[in-house]
């Protein structure tokens, strides 16, 4: 086999495994772990994408709530006479510097610097890999998550301007801690304290979300957190339709990430896509609704000059003449005053034959007169 050959062979291995190799290197080094704060944000099936709308989302609220980004400046190398300004980001040098300066002592100390972090710059919102699929992490540095997703949420559930087309829910994360049941109650009993201890207490539900992890299974983590806000404070109730505080729990392997949030049910679960809807009115109110409307109807027609109006006058112009100069009326006349002696002078049994008679008389009358409408 030729050299050239060879040299293919070579730079072809180097071509397709290079890149691969970097890749696992790089998301090793940039992963979800303890103690780091941010938003959870899950997405539709393209992270770059979802990376992308979530930084230029975060960074326009971020900068109406905390101003524009300040980037942290590398740090400058201090020589005779060399002055370090924060706000400009320059270094000044003094008139004899260049001349009193080591220029392989100067990098020596840069490289060195760098080496230790010193010369990094820090940023406001981070892409992390998460550990699970259609989920990304960023993490927040100087900043209150919880308190910038809701006010991302208050102002598209107002304003109803849709502003994401991938990300789906964004979640704050406050804390983080293994997940393991003990240290997830471990850390959960000091984490809640400020919203369920004594004096503090409210209404609340339990969001738990499980993620490429098997060691915790959802009814016993929720039994084991109510337990404890139970204990943090008696008054503490569940409220699963609109509770006052929501704890989220999100496991991703072996990391628990975990935060308090507020009107949890009124945005939507924390969906950027349904809250920016309108709000539809309840089955039970559109119902009831729709029901009054029929009922309406139907009744304005009868009330205006319907059927049964005309039916009556007739059937009432067909008895006055009947009562006025029919035989019936006497017959009724010279009953009733029949009873009334008999109720006047009678027996009980008699008053209630009378009454009884009455009644059938009554009742006659009522169907001769209908036969008489009809016949008429």
């Amino acid at each position: 086999m030729s050299e050239a050959q060879n040299a293919f062979r070579k730079r072809g291995k180097k071509h397709f495994f290079g890149a691969q190799h970097h890749a696992k290197r790089w998301r090793g080094s940039r992963e979800l772990e303890v103690g780091m704060q941010g938003i959870l944000i899950t997405c539709s099936m393209n992270q770059r994408k979802c990376a992308a709308e979530a930084f230029n989302l975060l960074s326009e609220y971020a900068d109406k709530l905390y101003g524009p980004e300040k980037l942290t400046l590398t740090t400058c190398d201090f020589s005779a006479g060399g002055q370090f300004e924060e706000e400009a980001g320059e270094c000044s040098e003094g008139e004899n510097a260049k001349e009193e300066v080591d220029v392989e002592d100067a990098l020596k100390k840069e490289v060195a610097q760098l080496r230790a972090g010193g010369g990094r710059q820090e940023r406001r919102f981070q892409a992390l890999d998460s550990g699970a699929n259609n989920v990304i992490f960023i993490r927040t540095r100087n900043l209150e998550s919880d308190k910038l997703v809701h006010h991302i949420l208050s102002d598209l559930h107002a304003t109803k301007k849709k502003k994401t087309r991938v990300i789906l829910r964004m979640l704050p994360v406050t804390g983080t801690c293994k997940a393991f049941p003990e240290d997830m109650m471990r850390y959960m009993s000091t984490f809640l304290e400020p919203w369920f201890k004594k004096p503090n207490h409210a209404t609340y539900q339990i969001a738990f979300k499980a993620r490429n992890n098997s060691h915790n299974k959802r009814d016993d983590v929720i039994k084991a957190i109510a337990g404890l806000v139970g204990k943090l404070n008696p008054k503490n109730k569940v409220n699963l339709t609109q509770p006052d505080l929501t704890i989220i729990l999100e496991v991703i392997k072996s990391v628990c990430c975990v935060s308090v949030v507020r009107e949890y049910t009124r945005y939507r679960k924390y969906n950027l896509q349904e809250v920016v809807k309108d709000e539809e009115p309840k089955k039970e109110d559109a119902a009831k609704d729709a029901a009054k409307d029929g009922q309406g109807a139907a009744t304005e027609p009868a009330l205006a000059g319907g059927r049964e109006a005309p039916e009556k006058e007739e059937d009432d112009a067909a008895t006055q003449p009947a009562l006025a100069g029919g035989s019936q009326a006497p017959e009724k006349e010279e009953d009733d005053a029949a009873t009334q002696s008999a109720v006047v002078g009678g027996s009980a049994e008699e008053m209630q034959l009378a009454e009884e008679h009455l009644q059938e008389q009554s009742a006659m009358d009522d169907q001769q007169n209908k036969a008489e409408g009809d016949g008429e």
